[in-house]
């Protein structure tokens, strides 16, 4: 743990916009990690970390106004990581798709069944899920959120959240409007997906795009990305230290 703490103080330094809170539910989760039987008892956690190609992050958005920024967070990841998207159809109407980077492909609900045609074919979710080393639903709707707190899967992105593999991070960043987020079925959700093992990267205070001032924006893309590739960093390192 003397590393870890080691490498948030650098990151921390560098990066003022994280905050200490943020940080210590980074150091719990990768505890978590480390401790965790995998869901798969063929799959190991160091079978990720240590591998030396680059990490596979799929990123999830969900029906909010946040959406907009979709592509600026596919950007951010893009020179880190191979990248693969997925977008449901509310959040259609606010992603930009020519913005997208080239080398990143969108999938969306209509794609689920389109590759299938017999059994033995692919199911797309399963092997998104399968692919994927760290999946990341931002921007996260209220709706979205209460879905997989329900363990509804009606959707592309639903049906990846309910076939996750826990042994494996995934961090969501909520994005809805203040009374929303205040709303006490938020916190019941929250506890509920917290209780799976699911990471929360808090939305931030600010005026909203429905014109209200208050807490409920989805964190910018570039902290969300920070988060995300500490996390990962701090487990190879952890990883490697205890091999």
């Amino acid at each position: 743990m003397e590393e870890t703490d080691e490498i948030f103080n650098s990151w921390f330094d560098s990066r003022t916009e994280f905050n200490s809170e943020l940080l210590h539910q980074i150091c719990h989760l990768i505890h978590v990690m480390e401790n965790r039987e995998p869901a798969n008892p063929e799959m190991k956690l160091d079978q990720v970390t240590s591998d030396p190609r680059k990490p596979r992050i799929l990123l999830a958005a969900s029906g909010s106004v946040a959406a907009i920024k979709f592509a600026n967070l596919c950007h951010c990841f893009c020179e880190w990581a191979e990248v693969k998207a997925v977008a449901t159809k509310a959040s259609l109407h606010f992603i930009d798709r020519p913005s997208l980077p080239k080398d990143v492909t969108l999938y969306t609900d209509e794609d689920e069944w389109s590759t299938w045609n017999k059994i033995g074919d692919g199911v797309l979710h399963i092997e998104l899920r399968k692919w994927a080393d760290i999946m990341v639903i931002a921007p996260l709707s209220a709706n979205t959120l209460g879905k997989i707190a329900g363990g509804l899967c009606d959707n592309l992105l639903t049906c990846i959240v309910r076939a996750w593999d826990y042994s494996k991070p995934m961090f969501i960043a909520p994005a809805m409007n203040t009374f929303m987020w205040n709303n006490p079925f938020t916190e019941r959700h929250l506890m509920v997906v917290d209780e799976l093992g699911i990471s929360l990267i808090p939305p931030v205070t600010k005026r909203l795009a429905c014109g209200d001032y208050g807490n409920g924006a989805m964190a910018e893309p570039s902290l969300i990305f920070s988060t995300v590739r500490l996390f990962f960093e701090t487990l190879v390192r952890s990883s490697a230290g205890n091999s």
